[in-house]
């Protein structure tokens, strides 16, 4: 009974966060600064959701999102600019391209076992080899910004006149990615990530194929990078080689575990707060000092880490826990046994 009740009690948190989130923007939507804001946290909660699945599930310390990222903007920007082709299939063909791009990299690295430490140095490397190849690559722009053309349908070449339909496109993108991660979760898939991010080894002796399993992760992961991607160019209407950014990269996997790695809603979490409050920060702070939000970004982290290295989502489940227990006991009254105590 108390199962059922906890559960109730979870989908309604999320029904009305989920109607919190669907209104906001009909508020919001005057003030365009905050509606980029929003859309923003979103992408970042989205590709930290969706590094959750290699990284908190898999126990992989990938590196490499802003390379995937950035090959899905690539994509659907030259094939609008050169071919005339909406980016609402050019995201997925971008998502493709970073998917073939994870299987030539993942396949080698995970057959050698090559992981921790010496996996991330490898995936943030594939960022900077591939800024250099686009910065260089003058058939799709080389090191100067092309912009995408704004004459044609806004609905046809995804160049909206507002930043409201890009927040209402990264929000459905968040669902579904948090879908997908809770349908991996409880999954044959997601079980054996979980085994085999506290050890590889004896999960083998098991006989789970550990390359198969983590590259059906990075595979999953990839290709959600590059369909953000695709949304990613058209909400800022260019394409350029700093797309591939070691320092986004590193961002994400941050929010990924600052989040609570391995929890289904916790990477998004920790991107609502933590980006938001980087981009206060950076609109209070920046004009005053340049780089002091920085410091401060900083110094949360470095506390989160001491004080609360699990992440936000256990922080969460233990105050929901304590409220509906304080609430709980205020409608029927404290249990015999903890008043005699």
């Amino acid at each position: 009974m108390r199962a059922k009740t906890i559960i109730k009690g979870r989908y309604i948190l999320i029904f009305c966060a989920v109607v919190v989130a669907l209104l906001l923007p009909l508020v919001l939507q005057s003030n365009q600064y905050v509606m980029v804001l929003m859309t923003t946290v979103l992408l970042y909660a989205v590709l930290a959701s969706a590094w959750n699945i290699i990284g908190g599930m898999a126990g992989q310390l990938d590196l490499a999102a802003a390379a995937y990222l950035g090959l899905g903007a690539f994509t659907t920007g030259t094939l609008l600019i050169r071919w005339n082709i909406t980016p609402w299939i050019g995201m997925f063909v971008g998502g493709l391209v970073s998917v073939v791009l994870a299987m030539l990299i993942g396949f080698p690295l995970f057959g050698f076992k090559i992981k921790e430490l010496w996996y991330a140095l490898s995936s943030s490397a594939m960022v900077v080899v591939l800024q250099s190849v686009f910065m260089m690559w003058r058939s799709v722009g080389g090191a100067t910004e092309r912009y995408l053309p704004a004459g044609l349908s806004t609905w046809f070449s995804m160049r909206f006149d507002t930043y409201t339909p890009y927040y209402y496109i990264m929000f459905v993108i968040l669902m579904i990615v948090l879908f997908v991660n809770w349908r991996i979760r409880y999954s044959k898939l997601g079980y054996s990530l979980l085994a085999l991010g506290e050890d590889e080894d004896a999960v083998e002796v098991l006989g789970v194929n550990s390359q198969a399993s983590k590259l059906k992760a990075l595979v999953i992961y990839a290709f959600i990078c590059g369909v953000v991607g695709g949304v990613y160019t058209c909400l800022y209407g260019y394409m350029h080689p700093s797309f591939f950014d070691t320092s986004m990269s590193m961002e994400i996997a941050i929010l990924g575990i600052v989040g609570g790695m391995g929890f289904i809603y916790g990477p998004a979490l920790a991107a609502i707060i933590m980006v938001s409050f980087r981009e206060y920060l950076r609109a209070n702070l920046g004009g005053q000092m340049a780089g002091l939000y920085l410091a401060v970004y900083a110094v949360i982290l470095i506390l989160m880490a001491l004080f609360q290295p699990r992440g936000f989502a256990p922080l969460l489940e233990r105050g929901i826990k304590r409220a509906r227990t304080y609430f709980t006991e205020l409608r029927h009254g404290r249990p015999a046994d903890v008043k005699s105590q």
